[in-house]
This record gives C-alpha cells, structure tokens and sequence, in this order.
C-alpha cells in the first residue's frame, strides 16, 4: 500500500541510523551506512569501502534483531 507521506533523505537518515545504532551498530559506521541506504543508490554506484561499511552494518542490524526476537519469544514463554 502506498504511502501519503513524503519522507526525505535527511529525516531516512535518522531514522536508519537510530536503528542501526540500536541495534548496536557503532556510530560513526551507522551514520555512514545510514547515509548510503538513504540515498537508495546502487551498488554499481558505490566504492568496495562503502559496500563494505554496508554490509557490516546491515548484518550486525540483523544478528542483532534476530537475537532480540529470540529473546521475546523465549520471555513470552514463561
């Protein structure tokens, strides 16, 4: 369903970037990474560095997520 709100690049920017740091991302990759995904850029369009930063970040987002689920699962057992 398509969305009625125009968000911009600047205010994606946050928003990944609190998430990555949530998540336990350290900062300063978070801002960058959080930079590269808001700009929805392709990787054709990226250096190997920047792919990089992405790809660590985006992962240590998700092993974090998972293992946060995890855990509720587990508290709403009890």
């Amino acid at each position: 369903m398509p969305s009625n709100y125009f968000t911009s690049v600047q205010e994606r920017e946050k928003i990944f970037c609190t998430e990555l740091v949530k998540y336990g991302v350290e900062y300063e990759k978070a801002v960058i990474a959080a930079k590269i995904i808001a700009s929805g850029q392709g990787d054709e369009h990226l250096s190997p560095s920047e792919i990089e930063i992405v790809k660590d970040a985006c992962k240590k987002w998700s092993e974090q997520n998972q293992r946060l689920k995890r855990l509720k699962a587990v508290v709403n057992q009890i």
